[in-house]
């Protein structure tokens, strides 16, 4: 039971630890203190979900239809560049953008565009659906029964842990944050963070 459980968890921040689109997304809503529990309960659970699937079988589906990645990798792409200007034309703007207050609440986007932004960038991205259901699939099976399901349950608590932790840790960089020039470098960063990998999507494929 607990090998599994830890093999789980290691294997799940293996593969999310590492600054992609959706850290990025997270760190960022997260130094704002804008709709961060939403963000980060459909990250962690996203993750728990296609990690069950994957474990369950689903992950070979995936594997065997590549024509649903490359419709899911296309939709990414274009929404990685969108989000990459955007990013990139906040950057440019000569005001600050200074974190919300402590409630949370935040007033400078709307939950229903924060929410739909973390589903765009969690589903849009077809390494999604390989690292969790393809990969910790095929790693969660090799354990066999039951310690496949120990494996699902690891790799869903340290993505859920992963997510809190980058959503709700961000504020202690909020003082550093409170100048434009933070808030520019940031958004650089971050539209970077989404060229590079809608560069790797465009001619890197999804690997498959």
């Amino acid at each position: 039971m607990i090998l599994p459980l830890l093999v789980g968890a290691g294997s799940g921040l293996s593969l999310i630890v590492a600054i992609g689109a959706q850290n990025a997304f997270v760190l960022r809503q997260g130094i704002r203190r804008e709709h961060v529990l939403p963000v980060v309960l459909i990250c962690g659970l996203t993750d728990a979900i296609l990690e069950f699937l994957g474990v369950a079988g689903i992950g070979f589906v995936v594997r065997r239809a590549p024509i649903l990645l490359e419709i899911v990798r296309w939709g990414g792409v274009v929404f990685l560049l969108w989000y990459a200007w955007s990013a990139a034309r906040r950057a440019m703007r000569p005001e600050a953008l200074v974190a919300e207050d402590s409630s949370g609440s935040g007033g400078s986007g709307s939950r229903r565009r924060v929410i739909l932004a973390c589903l765009a960038i969690t589903y849009l991205n077809p390494h999604v659906y390989l690292d969790t259901m393809v990969l910790m699939g095929s790693i969660g099976n090799a354990q066999g029964d039951p310690a496949r399901w120990w494996f699902v349950v690891g790799g869903a608590i340290a993505s859920i842990v992963w997510f809190f932790l980058l959503g709700y840790g961000a504020r202690a960089l909020t003082r550093f944050f409170a100048s434009p020039r933070s808030w520019r470098i940031l958004d650089w960063v971050v539209a970077a963070v989404m060229l590079v990998i809608a560069a790797r999507l465009v001619f890197g494929g999804v690997g498959v």
